[in-house]
């Protein structure tokens, strides 16, 4: 089955939490085989990992990042496709005075690149870029 939703780090962080939201435990089954993330959300998830000491907190994020997001989620890169969007939007949307978060741009370009809908819990960081589809499940 093709993806149909990109999740963000906000998402993806919410399933290792003890007591994950069950808006967002209920789409992720019911999604499961429609899910993709990004590039770009790996790298801050793994940035997360690597600024954690060493103790029982890192070993389950460890475990759930290499045993369940790594082998089971499809991880898509920022192209050219997608820099090309963002090159245009970024432009766009600083000519109006808006400068969002070079990253968030990243993950938004990935997602309108792969005709996705991305799943985040910052709706806000996400609006004004232009053609982006946005859902949030912990409502």
């Amino acid at each position: 089955m093709k993806a149909k939703y990109l999740l963000d780090t906000n998402v993806l962080s919410e399933l290792a939490k003890p007591r994950p939201n069950s808006g967002v435990m209920h789409n992720i089954k019911q999604f499961e085989h429609s899910l993709a993330t990004s590039s770009i959300v790996w790298h801050e998830l793994l940035y997360g990992y690597h600024r954690i000491g060493d103790s029982r907190k890192k070993k389950l994020l460890g475990e759930f990042l290499f045993n369940v997001v790594l082998p089971t989620l499809p991880i898509l890169k920022y192209d050219e496709q997608a820099a090309e969007w963002h090159a245009r939007e970024r432009a766009g949307l600083e000519a109006t005075g808006k400068r969002p978060c070079f990253a968030d741009g990243q993950i938004a370009a990935i997602s309108v690149a792969n005709d996705l809908i991305l799943v985040t819990n910052n709706i806000k960081d996400f609006e004004s870029f232009s053609d982006l589809k946005l859902e949030n499940w912990h409502e």
